[in-house]
């Protein structure tokens, strides 16, 4: 940020209502110049404000700082080797939750590893290791499908599905494939149509699990009924893992529709690009 006195920066960040919108404009360019740092200046002037106007466009600005601090984050994760699960969810989950930690969603994450992992036994056959899984997440967590409110844009946000206890498919199968892979098991994301899923996949084993429905186990038959009945014709992945570059992709598409469910056409077009960027 360039050495300007804070006498300097208030004086440059009343400019931001100015009826000359020439003005306006150099202003807010020279702002966002100074990139992310000046974010706590710029809400402490807000919360010292009185002028609706003003705070307004200190919003704006802030958001705007925020999102492109995402838009990098997320094109770092796109290029980094192992394009981990938790910090591509976590880089989405700022976008509704801007101050949310790492270390915060780390800790709860590990948390819930700790409560499986405290109940699990190494030597018992993958059926039986899923269903220590299953009751531990869905009985004594009490994780469960957010039925009653399935389209909202908080089931996409991985901090806000660990607080309430309740999520869609794919954050549900997230929490889930990540307590699974740190035990060390061979569970991996499914795309399926409509509905993501997850499957156990070793050398002697090979089944699928629907998390969304409190960890039911079931087969490949039943993938194939149930394209049947949708009228979809079979393709291989539908039946194969999934990376976690397509979970993360996923989880965008279904925060636009989120958003353009509740008519927020700004929140969309920003998914969008956001969605675009990494395609």
């Amino acid at each position: 940020m360039d050495k300007l006195t804070d006498r300097e920066l208030h004086a440059l960040v009343s400019l931001l209502d100015d009826t000359d919108k020439e003005i306006k404009e150099h202003v807010r360019d020279r702002i966002i110049s100074f990139g992310n740092d000046i974010i706590p200046f710029l809400e402490k002037k807000w919360e010292d404000s009185f002028n609706p106007t003003l705070q307004k466009e200190i919003e704006e600005l802030v958001h705007e700082l925020q999102f492109a601090l995402l838009k990098d984050r997320l094109v770092q994760w796109k290029n980094s080797e192992d394009r981990d699960l938790l910090t591509g969810l976590w880089i989405l989950n700022t976008y509704q939750y801007p101050d949310l930690e790492f270390d915060k969603l780390n800790g709860d994450m590990h948390q819930i590893y700790f409560d499986v992992w405290t109940a699990y036994k190494n030597d018992l056959q993958p059926y039986d290791q899923v269903r220590i899984i299953n009751n531990v997440i869905f009985n004594q967590l009490k994780f469960s499908a957010n039925t009653k409110n399935f389209h909202s844009p908080g089931n996409s946000m991985l901090s806000n599905v660990i607080a309430s206890k309740k999520g869609n498919p794919i954050t549900l199968c997230s929490i889930y494939l990540l307590v699974s892979q740190k035990l060390g098991l061979p569970i991996f994301g499914v795309n399926l149509p409509n509905l993501f899923v997850l499957t156990y996949k070793s050398e002697e084993n090979f089944f699928y699990i629907n998390a969304f429905n409190k960890g039911l186990i079931f087969s490949r038959s039943d993938i194939n009924n149930y394209l049947e009945h949708l009228k979809i014709s079979p393709k291989n992945e539908f039946f194969e893992p999934c990376s976690n570059y397509d979970i993360v992709l996923r989880m965008l598409r279904n925060l636009v529709v989120a958003y353009e469910r509740i008519s927020d056409v700004e929140k969309a077009e920003e998914i969008k690009e956001l969605l675009a960027l990494i395609s």
